[in-house]
Parts: C-alpha cells; sequence; structure tokens
C-alpha cells in the first residue's frame, strides 16, 4: 500500500475521488496507526502515521475509497493522575468519523481499567469488539433543494423519534419503518404538513451506543442521549444494506421534508459522550485525548467534572473540543443540509471556571461563525449542575426551551391557586425571562409535553410516575409532574373521567396554540399516545415509545382539533407576534393587549392577588400588530377574545362592549357543544357584544370579533362551516365575507 503525506486538514476521512486523507488530532500521543479493516474477514493492516502537523497525524492513501472500514490506535501515556488514559490496545472511533458500521458488543477488553486493580490497565485488544469507522462518498445529488426558512414566528415545531415514529404505521413500507426513509414517506410528510408542521425536531441522530448495564439487562438506549459520533447519523435508522448508506438516506429524508417545506432540526448532545466516567469504556476520545475532549478537575485530572449526570462533560474550554463542536454543526448544515439545533443540557457549554457564562467561549464562536448563526438554535437551558438552570439566560440568537412555561401551563389546568399573574406573563411570551437581553416572543419555545416526562394522554390521567418496566423499582425519572388524573389513575371507564380527559387535553393544546412564541407539539400527542404512565421512557424501545397508528383512528377528532388550531394560528398573526405586548394604545384607541376577570373589568392588584382565581379572559388587538409582513405590508388581524376558565365550575364571563367589537364568533370551545341557539356547535352566529356567555368548567372559549351587520342583516345569521373541520364538534369554523378573502389571499401567496 503506497502511503502519501496528505494534509492535517480537514479533521477525519475525506475522499476526494482517487483517495482518502486521513487525520487526527491527538497532543499527547507517540505514535498513531491508522488500523483499516476488510469487511468480509475482518483483517487488521495498521498503517503508521509519521507526518504530525499542529498534533495533527495524518497521511494519503491512493485507491483508498468509501466503504472502507477503519479506526485508530493511539500509543501514549497511561496516567490518569495526570488525566492522560492512552491504550494502544484499545481501537478507537474517529471524533470526525462521517459513519459507523456495527455496533458496540460488551466485552471487558473495551475498558483500560481492571476490575479491582484500579492503577493496572488492561491489555485485552478490542477490536473484535468495536464498531469501525467507514469513509463515505460526499457526493450526492441535491437538485433544487432548498431550506425552507420558515420565520421564527411562523415555526411550529414537532418532536418526533426517527424509529418511534414510523416503526408501527401500516402505510410505511415494512422495510423503511423506523428508519430516515420511513420518516420521509409520503404518508408521513402528509400527517405533518395536516397538522401544519412547519419543523420537525429529531430527537438524537448522532452516532450513539447502549450503556453496558442497559444492554446487559435486555434493554437498549432507546432516546439515544449517548453520543459517540458528532458526524455520523445513526446507522441503526438506516434501511440500507450499505455500509455508510445511513448518510446518503439521510439526505434524501432531509431533501424530501424540505420539498414540503418542513426544516429539520436535531437534538444534538455535545455536552457529554457515551464513554461515561472513569470506570467507562474506551472507545474514542479517552484513548485519543482525554485531557483535550473531557472536562477534568483541576486539582485531580483523574476526576471527571460531571455536569450532565453521565460520567463525563466534554470540555467546552478546549480549543479541540470546541473546533469538533463547531466543525460538527457546520458538517450537518453544510453537507446535510439541517435547518437548526436543539441542544441538550446547553448550560454545560456555557461552563468556563465552574459558573454558567452567558460569554462562554462556546457562545461566542456561534455569534461569529457565518454558517451556525445563521440556523436555528435552540437551547435547554440547564445542566444538572449547580447553579445550571437557566431559562432567560441565553445570549442573543438563541431561543429556549420554556421550561417555566411548561410547569405553569400544567399549574393553572390542574387548578393550582395563585398561577394567573405567571400565567398571563407565559401566555403574552415570557416577555419577564426575554426581553432585557433584546430578544423577542421568539426566544420563547412553548411547550406542554415533550419526550422527557408524560405524555398529554398520560398529563391527564396519572397523577405520579409509572416507571417499572425500565428495572430501576420506580426511582427513575422525575417526582414533579405537575399532572392531574382526573379523578381515577390510569385507564377508566368512568364517561365523566374520560371527558374532562379530553376536554384537558384540548384546554392544553388551545393554550399551547394561543401563546405568543414558539409552539412545539410532541409526537403522537395528536393522537392520544399513552406511554401507560411512564415518564421516563429512554430506555423503551418497545410499544410504551412508539406512536399507535392503528389506534389513531380513534382520536381523529384530536388530529382534526389540533390541525385547526395550527390553521388559526396559521391564519391569524395576533397569535404569533413578532415583538412583545406593550400595553400601549393602539389605532382605535385600545391596547393592544387587555386583561379581564369574568365580570368583563380590567384585572386589578387584587384581581391578580386572589389565590383562589383561576378564570382569566384575554383581548388581544389585532390592529396593534405594527410591524410590516414579509412584503412590507403592514400587518393587520381580528380581534380575539380569549376566555380561560380552569374552575371546576362554569363561569359567566361578560363580553367586552362595543368600543371592543360588534359582536363575537365561536371561533372554538373545548367544551361538549350541546347548547342552546340557533348557529353551528349550539352558538349564534354572532354574540352580541355586552352580553355574557357560561363557560363550562376547565374550558377555553375563543373568540373573533365580529363586522358590523350590512344594513338589513340580521346579526344571528347562520353560520356555514368550511372544509373538513367539522369532523370535530369542538371546533367552530364561521365564513363570512372577509373570512373569504383571508383565504383566497392565502391560496394566492401559496400558489406564488
Amino acid at each position: 500500500m503506497r502511503v502519501w503525506p496528505g494534509t492535517a486538514y480537514p479533521l477525519g476521512a475525506t475522499w476526494d475521488g482517487s483517495g482518502t486523507n486521513f487525520a487526527l488530532f491527538s497532543e499527547v500521543a507517540d505514535r498513531v496507526e491508522l488500523c483499516l479493516f476488510s469487511p468480509g474477514d475482518g483483517g487488521e493492516r495498521r498503517v503508521e502515521l509519521t507526518e504530525v502537523d499542529g498534533f495533527v497525524w495524518h497521511c494519503y492513501l491512493p485507491g483508498v475509497g468509501p466503504g472502507q472500514h477503519y479506526g485508530y490506535r493511539v500509543h501514549g501515556p497511561y496516567a490518569p493522575d495526570r488525566g492522560h488514559r492512552c491504550n494502544a490496545a484499545k481501537l478507537l472511533l474517529d471524533p470526525y468519523g462521517k459513519a459507523v458500521a456495527g455496533q458496540v458488543r460488551w466485552h471487558e477488553a473495551l475498558f483500560s481499567l481492571r476490575p479491582g486493580a484500579p492503577e493496572a490497565i488492561s491489555t485485552g485488544d478490542s477490536a473484535p469488539f468495536m464498531p469501525r469507522n467507514v469513509v463515505t462518498n460526499p457526493y450526492f445529488d441535491w437538485a433544487d433543494d432548498r431550506p425552507p426558512r420558515t420565520p421564527y414566528h411562523e415555526t411550529v415545531i414537532y418532536e418526533a423519534h426517527v424509529r418511534g415514529l414510523t416503526l408501527r404505521h401500516p402505510e410505511v413500507p415494512p422495510g423503511q419503518r423506523g428508519t430516515y426513509a420511513g420518516l420521509a414517506c409520503p404518508v408521513i410528510i402528509d400527517h405533518l404538513t395536516r397538522l401544519g408542521v412547519t419543523a420537525v425536531e429529531l430527537m438524537p441522530v448522532h452516532q450513539f451506543i447502549s450503556e453496558r448495564q442497559l444492554a446487559a439487562g435486555g434493554r437498549s438506549n432507546y432516546w439515544g442521549y449517548n453520543t459517540i459520533g458528532f458526524l455520523a447519523p445513526h446507522n441503526g435508522y438506516s434501511s440500507s444494506a450499505e455500509p455508510h448508506g445511513q448518510v446518503t438516506e439521510f439526505k434524501s429524508m432531509v431533501k424530501a421534508l424540505h420539498a414540503a417545506g418542513i426544516e429539520v432540526i436535531l437534538d444534538v448532545v455535545y455536552n457529554h459522550t457515551a464513554e461515561a466516567g472513569a470506570s467507562g469504556p474506551t472507545l474514542s476520545f479517552r484513548g485519543i485525548d482525554n485531557a483535550a475532549y473531557y472536562r477534568l478537575d483541576d486539582g485531580d485530572p483523574g476526576v471527571y467534572l460531571d455536569y450532565t449526570g453521565c460520567g463525563n462533560s466534554l470540555n467546552a474550554r478546549s480549543p479541540q473540543a470546541l473546533q469538533l463542536i463547531m466543525d460538527s454543526l457546520r458538517y450537518w448544515i453544510l453537507d446535510m443540509h439541517v435547518d437548526g439545533f436543539r441542544f441538550d443540557l446547553a448550560a454545560a457549554l456555557a461552563r468556563q471556571l465552574q459558573d454558567v457564562d452567558r460569554l462562554a467561549a462556546f457562545f461566542d464562536l456561534v455569534q461569529q461563525d457565518p454558517v451556525v448563526s445563521q440556523v436555528k438554535l435552540i437551547a435547554e437551558p440547564w445542566d444538572v449542575g449547580e447553579g445550571g438552570y437557566q431559562v432567560g439566560r441565553f445570549p442573543p440568537l438563541w431561543s429556549e426551551w420554556n421550561g417555566k412555561y411548561r410547569d405553569c401551563i400544567r399549574d393553572l389546568w390542574r387548578g393550582e391557586p395563585a398561577t394567573l399573574p405567571e400565567f398571563a406573563r407565559r401566555l403574552a411570551g415570557s416577555s419577564d425571562l426575554y426581553e432585557t437581553s433584546g430578544r423577542r416572543p421568539v426566544a420563547s419555545v412553548n411547550y406542554v409535553t415533550c419526550h422527557d416526562g408524560f405524555t398529554l394522554a398520560d398529563l391527564v390521567s396519572y397523577n405520579g410516575k409509572h416507571n417499572e418496566a425500565n428495572g430501576e423499582d420506580n426511582q427513575d425519572g422525575t417526582d414533579d409532574n405537575r399532572s392531574w388524573n382526573c379523578g381515577a389513575e390510569g385507564p377508566s371507564d368512568d364517561p365523566a373521567v374520560r371527558e374532562l380527559r379530553a376536554r384537558q387535553v384540548r384546554n392544553f393544546l388551545v393554550t399551547l396554540f394561543c401563546s405568543q412564541g414558539v409552539p412545539m407539539l410532541l409526537a403522537g400527542d395528536e393522537l392520544g399516545r399513552t406511554q401507560q404512565g411512564s415518564n421516563n421512557a429512554y430506555c423503551q424501545d418497545s410499544p410504551v415509545s412508539w406512536v399507535d397508528w392503528e389506534n389513531a383512528a380513534k382520536y381523529a377528532d384530536l388530529a382534526d382539533f389540533t390541525a385547526a388550531l395550527s390553521a388559526l394560528r396559521r391564519a391569524h398573526p395576533v397569535f404569533r407576534r413578532r415583538r412583545f405586548f406593550s400595553g400601549h394604545p393602539a389605532p382605535g384607541g385600545l391596547r393592544d393587549i387587555i386583561w379581564l376577570n369574568p365580570s368583563g373589568r380590567e384585572m386589578t392588584d387584587a384581581d391578580w392577588r386572589t389565590a383562589h382565581a383561576r378564570s382569566l379572559a384575554v383581548f388581544l388587538n389585532g390592529d396593534a400588530i405594527t410591524e410590516p409582513g414579509n412584503r412590507g405590508e403592514p400587518v393587520r388581524d381580528k380581534h380575539f377574545l380569549l376566555l380561560f376558565n380552569a374552575h371546576s365550575d362554569a363561569v359567566r364571563f361578560a363580553l367586552p362592549g362595543a368600543d371592543h367589537a360588534d359582536g363575537w364568533h365561536v371561533v372554538v370551545d373545548t367544551a361538549a357543544p350541546s347548547r342552546p341557539g340557533t348557529g353551528a356547535g349550539g352558538w349564534p352566529a354572532v354574540l352580541p357584544s355586552g352580553t355574557a356567555v357560561d363557560v363550562t368548567g376547565r374550558s377555553v372559549m375563543v373568540l373573533r370579533a365580529a363586522d358590523a351587520p350590512a344594513d338589513g342583516a340580521s346579526p344571528a345569521s347562520p353560520a356555514r362551516t368550511v372544509g373538513p373541520l367539522p369532523r370535530c364538534p369542538c371546533v367552530i369554523i364561521t365564513q363570512h365575507q372577509d373570512l373569504d378573502t383571508d383565504v383566497g389571499a392565502m391560496r394566492r401567496q401559496l400558489a406564488s
């Protein structure tokens, strides 16, 4: 085999059409061997890298191309007390590898520490038990693929698991279920577009492994928050038989979603790796340059600092670790065409000495990077270390999973006292968290449920977690669920309990889609998905975690309801403002937002302080959206009135007078529709201003201002329903002249 010097950049294995350049960083190494494997017999051939520039070991191999399996062996000091853990007996994955073939097979040879002899080094060869990197072909026909670049304020996020979303779908071809190809199937894309989803946020797709203790118990790390390759798409989600087919398949998935106008956001785990703590396996970073890649205790380099609960933390103070993170992000944007990232335990990346620092080097690098700074950046704004809860404290450019929104909305609907003041702040975009840093309402990614915790169906069906299947005696998972089972724990045949649960689900969805900020929906919540009370299904690669499409027909009305709410939000910019409410008068003299108590009076300090108050009306001024639209035209909308009643009993709400609107159309009512009246759903076509309505206990009504009737027209003329929405009796869409105009304009805009 001919061995040419090659170059120190780029890191990783790069095929140029004639051969492959290999480059690996290690400052601590004395020698580095590139190990080439034959996929058939597994034979290993070692090539010593003699060229070193800036601690990057490199070579170029003519004739070596896509499909070649490889790894590394690094010779150097094994001195844990000084932070060094090199062991040439261990085959190591390339931190910049773009594809991985095979899986880890747990064996003692994977570990450098000998059981019972922490100072002795294990010399067992780990190669037979290790996956290998694969040289990839970077060329792909993207054709006319263009990122949708949906503005943040128009974004609706759908958090999904690649495997769990499609594994049980009967219309996805069997060989594609649970894969990237399955997610790209037309039937899945049709479902997403029908819901109005503009971005799928995929749970981790970087190459990951399952922990040893899970594998020993017959379980796996289903969620995937255990990364071992930051540039490699997880091979377990590929339907391809090719050793690096996952790369092409992932790109094809992105291309198909983009064609439907759907962005792809990746949940990325740069805070730790799968090598765990000091007693963990030596798979990659630990054996290459432990001190460069991991955060070690300054006083005792043999100890890993752990801000993640997973045994280690990536060293975001190290130039090499920071380079890896940034190179990985750019690769997924430029080569894989993804549209954004959600950073798991992002506070861990912002720790400089010990504290979380919003001026950390990581944020500086992101801010100045011309590629990474232009995509959607979403932080999970906490870690498990001291002072790690950082909601509202990330710098500009960043949006955040708003955990305070989740907790407050759950508290309101489960009947907790004294929740109205915070509920108002969360509904209005959480300006108390984001405005002082120069950010806007879209900094708040609003959610009621996510992968971590109860599903929406379980949130209204269980008071406590039921994680027995995880094999940890139900000790895992949080006890702070803020859930309410509506009177019975788990499944119930009581019609009253079932009706209340269904109404509570609708209440959560209406609140979510009518809140300022970016709504995020958990996959399957629109289909009544349950995890049987599990709030920590991280190791459940089973029907507990998979979306049950066979059962979806039972929840067709709920899916319709969710789609209707998404369409309502999309049609009315009053629900997706780009700036915070000011409280100042708009054209017409009314303020942009007005908070009312059920009697119709503006809320007073005493009203806000009333601990037992659980009802509130919100007037949203459609004339107060003063910033221009995307084409430069001023944005105007209808006035809306939201009536929230979290009391157990019905509450009578006085509607605002004629100075607010000439009358009101009922658009959404989450309660049962059997009411007297002449209009759709039992409500009159127009409710006169200044009158009162009884809002059922634990329900929401959304009303839209009606136009003044033309001369001779009756304000109570029967409403006409449009589209497929009447399948769900709890959504009432009234059609009138200006709505016809709105729909026509929307269709023309889409066509253009």
